[in-house]
């Protein structure tokens, strides 16, 4: 039987991801307070769905203790537990709010847009730590849709790593667990017949793979995170992002997350995400 809650701030695209998982088999609920999971999911199973999707309304009960409490009681059920966590740059909601002229719920004559979405955000600070963390600012709806039906199709029971290239100049990625800075690497893009393309190209790939400073990098990336993964395994997670950046996103970062991720796919449960290639 396999639950996956849906959690994040408002905007972040939980509405998007409950409709794909919709789409994908599951029987979807939305804005359920976490004080009616245990009721809600038992009466579920008790009429035969065994495939739930739940956006949870995380703001309102006893806060980040009862949602914990309710999802360690639906696993003692029997259930498979999943939580999403859904984020996303500020200035992204502010454009988002702006442009579906949606009032943010904790909007107010006293508080603006940003300081609503900086509270609603603190709130909920410490849920995000109860599963899997998904930075959504840049993602289309239909890129998050499809990014959806890629998480649920891994193993929720063994580690799941993320590769994920970006751009510095476009931010940090807010999901990452470990960010790798790979600017000082020679950079493809000053090279006419070069900028154009991406890391996954054929002639940028030569080009990056004949020089000894990328392979260095290469081989102390994965040293670091071949030898720590274990201690993270052990901290009882199941995801683990790993975010690579270059200047533009494009050309460095994107090879190395290419590599990296075939390097590591014979022994773990591997997703990519290149964020600035759409």
């Amino acid at each position: 039987m396999d639950l996956l809650l849906i959690g994040g701030v408002s905007g972040s695209g939980k509405s998007v991801a409950l409709a794909a998982l919709e789409d994908s088999g599951y029987h979807a609920i939305n804005n359920l307070p976490p004080s009616m999971l245990v009721a809600t999911v038992a009466g579920l199973a008790h009429g035969g769905q065994h495939r739930v999707a739940i956006a949870l309304d995380v703001r309102t009960g006893p806060g980040l203790p009862g949602l914990v409490t309710s999802i360690a009681a639906a696993k003692r059920t029997g259930w498979n537990v999943r939580f999403l966590y859904l984020d996303a740059k500020t200035d992204t909601l502010v454009k988002r709010f702006s442009e579906t002229r949606r009032r943010h719920p904790f909007s107010s004559d006293a508080r603006t847009l940003t300081e609503a979405i900086e509270y609603e955000r603190a709130l909920l600070a410490e849920a995000r730590e109860l599963g899997f963390s998904f930075d959504t600012s840049d993602l289309s709806a239909a890129a998050l849709r499809g990014w959806i039906k890629d998480f649920i199709a891994v193993d929720p029971s063994r580690l799941t790593l993320l590769f994920e290239s970006f751009g510095f100049k476009h931010g940090v990625p807010l999901d990452a667990d470990l960010v790798f800075d790979v600017r000082c690497l020679p950079n493809p893009h000053y090279e006419p017949d070069l900028a154009p393309l991406t890391g996954r190209d054929p002639p940028v790939v030569a080009f990056l793979e004949a020089s000894p400073t990328v392979e260095r990098m290469h081989a102390d990336i994965h040293r670091f995170v071949a030898s720590w993964l274990p201690d993270y395994a052990r901290d009882n997670r199941n995801y683990l992002t790993v975010a690579i950046g270059c200047t533009g996103g494009r050309h460095r970062s994107v090879y190395l997350v290419e590599r990296l991720s075939a390097a590591f796919a014979s022994l773990h449960q591997i997703l990519v995400r290149h964020r600035e290639l759409g």
